[in-house]
């Protein structure tokens, strides 16, 4: 096999490991989504604190989603990659919407994600990850209406 043919492999397994996210969200198996992660996992995610570190903490984060939507739709565009042997980066946009608890619907906002990965005993798994919107300057506010 050559590089470039386990390259395209790695990002083949890298991808569907980033579509399990879509899936296991969907499902609301926690559970699911943590397997994906390191253990040591540090995230920046959109919520305080700066940063969450530890399988745990990354899962209250996603625990949290289940506590406000009924259904939960994730969406990732425009993922690029790029792999090495054992460690990977990536970044894209994505949008969590669904149907919140009280019945109504959100569309969500779009965020920008970016993927730092580990490939460990052969499978690649989410060592860090960041979410964020872009600041408006002067108001010192998020800008949460722009879309890919």
């Amino acid at each position: 096999m050559t590089t470039y043919e386990m390259d395209e492999t790695d990002e083949a397994q890298i991808r569907r490991q980033i579509d399990e996210i879509i899936d296991r969200l969907r499902d609301k198996d926690l559970e699911g989504l943590k397997v994906l992660y390191t253990s040591d996992v540090v995230s920046f995610d959109v919520e305080p604190p700066l940063q969450h570190v530890g399988i745990e903490a990354k899962a209250r984060n996603w625990a949290n989603v289940f506590v406000f939507f009924e259904t939960v739709t994730y969406e990732i565009r425009d993922l690029t990659l790029v792999v090495g042997d054992d460690v990977a980066f990536g970044h894209a946009f994505a949008r969590l919407s669904g149907t919140l608890k009280n019945g109504s619907a959100t569309s969500g906002m779009w965020v920008r994600v970016t993927y730092g990965l580990r490939k460990i005993d052969g499978t690649w798994l989410i060592a860090h990850d960041q979410v964020s919107v872009p600041l408006d300057i002067t108001s010192g506010k998020g800008v949460i209406d722009l879309e890919p």
